[in-house]
């Protein structure tokens, strides 16, 4: 299933950006949008790459260690 982020205007003039939504296909994640930001307008989308994965944030540990390591 795809991912698409949409920055749309509500009906009553707010911008809302970042707004991710899964769907088959644009038209079924536009489908969806639309259920919770009903007559909205939709400034800009982009398909988000489901293979790219983010890398994990190191945590406090994982840099302790790293500075352990220089000294």
């Amino acid at each position: 299933m795809l991912k698409f982020n949409f920055s749309v205007t509500t009906r009553d003039g707010q911008r809302v950006e970042n707004i991710q939504i899964h769907g088959k296909d644009l038209p079924d994640a536009e489908r969806k949008l639309r259920q919770m930001y009903r007559d909205c307008e939709v400034l800009q989308y982009k398909t988000i790459d489901p293979d790219k994965r983010i890398a994990q944030s190191a945590d406090i540990e994982d840099v302790l260690s790293l500075i352990a390591k220089d000294s």
